[in-house]
């Protein structure tokens, strides 16, 4: 079993997720992993500062006004807001974060299509929190047949290691 293969099912044995990133203006992978850890059966917070609720849920403005501490966080936003997502766990002692990246678990290879912080991977590290840099959750959790492919693809690939 790979690397990421073993954080991913760490990941996923938990029982509260914050899905940070949500969005009411447009459809995103986001959204997408929000309905698809509810519809597995976690207990799922919605996270957007600038939302008071998403599809009939309550949304929280950050991780500090969850009214329990999710065991682990997905982050879908841009590199500068994980920043600010990483520094919450820490202050708040969540163990696992995971952060988007369509392009998988190489740093670089989407720049503008990730939100993998190299500065927040090294808090996540020097503070204890086990870390997802980059792939999806969409393509783990009954993937569609497009987050299946891209699967396949970035490990056949190399794009889904973890140093």
């Amino acid at each position: 079993m790979s690397k990421l293969d073993t954080l991913v099912q760490d990941f996923l044995a938990q029982k509260k997720i914050a899905v940070v990133g949500v969005s009411d203006k447009r459809e995103t992978g986001c959204n997408l992993g929000y309905r698809k850890f509810k519809a597995a059966g976690y207990t799922v917070y919605a996270v957007n500062p600038h939302l008071t609720s998403f599809e009939g849920d309550p949304c929280y403005p950050d991780l500090k006004s969850i009214p329990e501490k999710p065991d682990a966080v997905f982050i879908l936003t841009s590199p500068t807001v994980t920043d600010q997502i990483v520094q919450q766990c820490v202050d708040l002692g969540i163990k696992r974060v995971w952060m988007h990246c369509l392009m998988g678990t190489k740093p670089g290879l989407a720049a503008n299509m990730t939100s993998v912080s190299q500065d927040a991977v090294k808090v996540c590290r020097e503070n204890g929190i086990t870390v997802i840099p980059g792939a999806c959750p969409n393509q783990f959790l009954k993937p569609d047949f497009a987050h299946g492919l891209m699967r396949v693809m970035w490990r056949t690939l190399g794009f889904h290691s973890v140093n």
